[in-house]
């Protein structure tokens, strides 16, 4: 509780203090969470600002080696992109004033989703704010009360937050497990509609989704497909065209299977926004019922320029991609051989599992006093009991950045195995 003067609420007779009124606060029980929250290692601190994001970062006066970035191609700093903005700036200014609906959207923007969409191979493509603004309109937009969602176990909370929204009955299925999947489809031909979501490189593990069991499953059991290719836009498939791209070397029906795909170019491409592709009726139906794309002011035509850069970029250098994902499996190897759990990473993000909340964190400062940047990673982002550090590799790291890491690395390890 607290005193305030003067209180819009009747004063308490017996009040000792004479003028001030004594009231309740509404938010008293923040502390006590808050309070738990620690005890329980789950305590979140809003980190110092850190300085131009790359493989290195400055932090508080002090140069960190930065493994905990997206910033996978190392396109966040890159001058071509900056060169863009200010272009951009000087032509359409900062803001946009309103939604895409009203008055947002800019020739920039509309250049974009051509673009996406003819990078992609789909009909249409549209733009939002985010990849988690996408997420948690899209789904919404496709199925309500009636109807079925049938989700990953590890989903990205974007898309959870989604299927809450919608209404729609949700069903969860194990991770990456297509015939736990199945087992719930065959149980639910009674729905209206039904949606089958999932990433297709997973945020935390590094892993990918059974693309090509999604879409047999899909087209089996008559049900909507839609996948998340935040994490694999630009780093995988032919020219950084995704996971399904990926899968479509194989399975070349793959593409035509898949009704609706999101991105972000968050990641790879080193910029901001996210995006939906898929075909014209549907992009024409979430441009009519998706309330973060309806109600949400259009990004800055400028983030549309460096977007269209960075995609330049990610057409023209091809090897980029494919030596980060090579480097990463080389890595990988290494860290296995050290005992490290890398757990069924096939990526550019590389878990190591400990566990417990407490080891994560305390790991995570014995590598900060040894120059790098790489924060726990705690519930609620992963499962309970699955705490890890996430390491992000970029086209940006160097030799010697990779050898400082595996250096570090070995003296953690063997200092814990001393301990135990």
């Amino acid at each position: 509780m607290y005193w305030s003067h003067p209180a819009p609420l009747q004063a308490m007779a017996d009040s000792p203090l004479p003028g001030y009124h004594w009231t309740m606060d509404p938010l008293n029980w923040i502390a006590e969470e808050l309070a738990q929250l620690e005890r329980s290692d789950l305590l979140r601190s809003v980190p110092p600002p850190l300085g131009v994001q790359g493989a290195t970062v400055e932090q508080a006066g002090r140069r960190l080696i930065n493994f905990a970035s997206n910033d996978y191609l190392g396109l966040a700093a890159d001058p071509r992109l900056t060169e863009a903005v200010i272009r951009a700036c000087q032509q359409h200014g900062v803001g946009r004033g309103a939604s895409p609906l009203v008055c947002g959207r800019s020739q920039l923007h509309d250049q974009l989703e051509l673009r996406l969409a003819q990078f992609l191979q789909t009909e249409a493509a549209l733009l939002f704010p985010t990849s988690f603004a996408a997420n948690a309109g899209v789904i919404p937009a496709l199925v309500d009360r009636g109807d079925a969602i049938y989700g990953d176990a590890k989903n990205h909370a974007s898309i959870i937050d989604g299927c809450r929204l919608s209404r729609a009955e949700r069903h969860i299925y194990s991770h990456a497990d297509a015939s736990a999947l199945e087992q719930l489809l065959q149980t639910g031909a009674h729905y209206r509609r039904r949606l089958i979501v999932s990433d297709t490189l997973f945020s935390m593990d590094g892993d990918l989704a059974p693309l090509p069991e999604l879409a047999t499953l899909a087209e089996k059991y008559d049900a909507m497909l839609m996948l998340d290719e935040t994490h694999a836009f630009g780093v995988f498939g032919s020219g950084g065209r995704g996971i399904v791209e990926h899968f479509a070397a194989a399975h070349p029906e793959l593409s035509a299977r898949v009704d609706v795909r999101v991105g972000t170019f968050g990641k790879a491409l080193g910029v901001a926004g996210g995006f939906v592709c898929g075909s014209r009726g549907l992009v024409r139906w979430l441009a009519n019922r998706a309330r973060t794309y309806v109600f949400s002011t259009a990004h800055p035509a400028a983030l549309s320029a460096a977007a269209l850069a960075a995609l330049d970029i990610v057409e023209s250098d091809r090897q980029r991609p494919a030596a980060l994902l090579a480097e990463a499996q080389a890595l990988r190897g290494r860290l296995q051989q050290l005992g490290w759990d890398t757990g069924r990473s096939a990526s550019q993000i590389i878990p190591l599992r400990v566990g417990a909340p407490r080891a994560a964190l305390q790991i995570s400062e014995q590598l900060r006093k040894r120059g790098l940047w790489l924060p726990a990673i705690r519930p609620p982002s992963v499962p309970p009991r699955e705490s890890l550090l996430r390491l992000g590799l970029t086209a940006a790291h160097t030799g010697p950045m990779i050898e400082t890491l595996v250096a570090a690395l070995t003296e953690v390890e063997s200092g814990n195995r001393d301990r135990q």
